[in-house]
């Protein structure tokens, strides 16, 4: 069995049966844990009610004169994954993870951009936070994006991975940036091991799920409004802020006797972007690009949660298909079942996930809110 069969199967297991996960309380917030789970959207102290969420329903409570964020996890996930289904227990678990490691010294200042939670409870399906006044990342500019690695890169040495950094979970306050869902976020040791599946996927790293999730998706749509000009160039602030943010990972991974695989693996990836910064960078962009958006097409599929911005990964694609083919065979762009694959056959490939993917909108933009 590997790492995610395990995961996942200790995950059913725990669900299936009867021990809870609480963490904090709700003294302070004016609310009792009774009166908490009783709410249902209706009571005058509800000021907002966000229903985008596939796991979750969110409230926005204002009790005095402090408002409060209450998570309600759905009674069945619209998300048809066995993580999907266990994205709240694994929430309520992170949740208890980062409590505890913000309590020492020092452990607030260094996971600043992770939410505080006041009471969660993974049996009576809430969760209970401070309302965090801000807004999604709609323009990726240098501050936010050295907060985002700063923060990326003390949750990869504590050993965690983040799977999921799409818009809707990424927040700005005006000073930093916050995240504040972890429905799929997983433990994994960053000494022996790439991501949260082990040595199995190398293509998953921290930098990547920013890309594919959600940056790769926002240079695309500046290329539409801006020209492509304007994507390399926010393409390249971010490839040095990652540079800088890896090259510190590294050596702390050093420090600490990560294996030679590890190591050399995040080796690989900073020679290439650091070689690319130097040289071509388009190139990059172009390979980088069709890894984040097939990936980003396929995570859609998967869950039979797709959107429009699905159909517009799968459009550049096509165009990237039929205008820069060669140009892609000769970067090794492609991976898994596309290798060895002619132009028309990867076309038709793509052609047809768009058709699956016309087919499985959703009403819900993937996104939950804070």
């Amino acid at each position: 069995m590997n790492r995610e069969r395990e995961r996942q199967a200790a995950q059913l297991a725990f669900a299936a049966g009867g021990a809870e996960i609480e963490v904090g309380s709700t003294e302070g917030s004016g609310l009792s844990v009774k009166a908490l789970s009783e709410i249902d959207g209706s009571e005058q102290f509800v000021v907002q009610a966000f229903d985008a969420g596939l796991t979750a329903r969110v409230l926005r409570l204002r009790v005095g004169n402090r408002d409060w964020t209450l998570k309600r996890a759905r009674a069945q996930s619209l998300v048809q994954t066995v993580d999907g289904q266990s994205s709240f227990l694994n929430e309520v678990q992170r949740r208890r993870d980062f409590a505890s490691l913000k309590g020492p010294p020092g452990g607030a200042r260094r996971f600043a951009a992770i939410v505080d939670t006041q009471y969660a409870s993974y049996r009576r399906g809430i969760l209970l936070s401070p309302w965090i006044e801000g807004e999604t990342v709609s323009i990726w500019d240098e501050r936010r994006l050295r907060q985002f690695f700063d923060q990326l890169v003390e949750l990869l040495l504590a050993g965690f991975f983040e799977w999921d950094f799409c818009p809707g979970n990424i927040l700005d306050d005006g000073d930093q940036v916050r995240l504040f869902d972890f429905g799929y976020m997983y433990r994994f040791d960053p000494l022996t091991e790439f991501n949260s599946s082990g040595l199995d996927a190398p293509l998953f790293h921290g930098a990547e799920r920013l890309e594919t999730r959600n940056y790769f998706a926002w240079l695309m749509e500046l290329e539409k409004t801006a020209g492509e000009g304007f994507a390399l160039a926010a393409f390249r602030l971010e490839k040095q802020i990652a540079l800088g943010a890896y090259e510190h990972l590294i050596s702390e991974l050093e420090k600490h006797a990560a294996t030679a695989t590890v190591v050399g693996n995040l080796r690989s990836i900073v020679t290439r972007w650091r070689k690319a910064l130097g040289g071509d960078l388009a190139a990059l962009y172009l390979a980088e690009g069709w890894r984040s958006h097939r990936l980003e097409l396929g995570s859609d599929l998967h869950g039979q949660t797709c959107t429009p911005t699905s159909l517009a990964h799968a459009d550049w694609m096509l165009c990237a298909l039929t205008e820069r083919f060669a140009d892609l065979q000769a970067l090794d762009a492609f991976f898994w079942d596309d290798l060895g694959r002619s132009q028309e056959a990867l076309k038709a490939r793509v052609r047809a996930d768009r058709e699956l993917a016309v087919g499985w909108q959703s009403t819900s933009q993937r996104r939950d809110t804070p």
